[in-house]
């Protein structure tokens, strides 16, 4: 990521001394003509973030909620300068948040409670995509609470098999389309991105919950379904739900993030793997009003700000050391 400078001030000169002199008044000429300037927006991606736990650790000593407590800075606090510091930030935000409820029959229900929702917004999260398979845990009840609470934050979101469309603070218009891999309706994909184009959004986002757990590769599925969504006009494919790393792929003029791994994921307090990375990518948009993606800069991290469990702290990695370079390979960015 480029060091900031800040530019220097110019030096104070004296003012012009008025006279009360007659002059000759100067031609009348027109001001000249100003190029219009480029605009630059950075925008930043994480992987799965599971604001909780499961019911039977949900007050485990080493667990989320009791980790976290009310220090709603606490998940962030090692990445809030990326998050501060750009236009966007949007995060999969993994698991109900709900204060109670009864869990549907499977395996893993992951929930926090609603207060959880000041952890998106004390941490600048500008967006969250709620279309995953842990967005459901607690039924239609933990879902409509979670949806209340984000809207009462002012959090925008986006759902399964659906579109949302969000102006930053900066002024740049974003769409998003959500997908879940156990129903992805690639028509519909189409239609809908199609459609936001026609609206005359700056940007297109595809966030697809998709692919295998623990694969360090996307499926040729994820592939195909990614060029689709590209070719229909989506700049951007932000993937998640393997919980690991998969590589990032140039396309067609976009680029496919195809899983970001987790982030802050109260999931799980030992996962086999700790990497994870934020992505933050420059969009720009030229005189004539024209959008183009700038610059991509990788930040690898570990899910966790201490070695041997996870804390659910998320910390960059020190450049050039092993774990740092491993996070870039995993990427395709070695």
């Amino acid at each position: 990521m480029a060091a900031e400078t800040d530019e220097a001030l110019p030096q104070e000169t004296e003012a012009p001394a008025v006279t009360t002199e007659s002059v000759t008044e100067p031609p009348v000429t027109e001001p000249a003509q100003t190029e219009p300037q480029e605009e630059r927006f950075l925008l930043t991606f994480v992987g799965d973030c599971t604001l909780g736990a499961n019911p039977v650790n949900y007050f485990a000593e080493v667990g989320f909620i009791k980790t976290v407590g009310e220090d709603y800075a606490y998940p962030f606090r090692n990445v809030i300068s990326f998050f501060e510091n750009d236009d966007f930030t949007m995060v999969n935000l993994e698991g109900a948040l709900c204060d109670g409820g009864v869990p549907v029959q499977k395996k893993y229900n992951f929930r926090g409670p609603t207060a959880y929702i000041n952890i998106l917004t004390e941490n600048s999260v500008e967006a969250v995509t709620v279309a995953n398979n842990h967005t459901m845990d607690y039924g239609s009840q933990g879902y409509a609470s979670t949806l209340s609470v984000l809207e009462q934050a002012g959090i925008p979101y986006v759902e399964r098999d659906a579109s949302a469309i969000v102006t930053t603070e900066s002024g740049l218009t974003i769409g998003l389309y959500g997908a879940a891999y156990y129903y992805l309706d690639v028509a519909d994909m189409t239609e809908e991105i199609v459609a936001m184009r026609e609206q005359g959004v700056d940007l297109v986002i595809f966030a697809p919950h998709w692919g295998t757990e623990g694969s360090y590769q996307p499926t040729p599925e994820q592939v195909r379904v990614a060029h689709a969504a590209i070719d229909a006009g989506a700049d951007i494919v932000y993937g998640t739900h393997p919980h690991v790393l998969q590589p990032i792929e140039e396309y067609n003029g976009g680029i496919i993030y195809y899983s970001l791994g987790n982030f802050s994921f109260g999931g799980n307090s030992c996962p086999d793997d700790f990497d994870t990375a934020l992505l933050q990518q420059e969009v720009i948009r030229d005189g004539s009003g024209s959008m183009r993606l700038g610059e991509l800069t990788i930040v690898p991290a570990s899910v966790s700000s201490i070695a041997g469990r996870n804390n659910y702290q998320p910390t960059p990695y020190e450049r050039g050391t092993e774990d740092y370079d491993r996070v870039l390979e995993k990427l395709g960015a070695a």
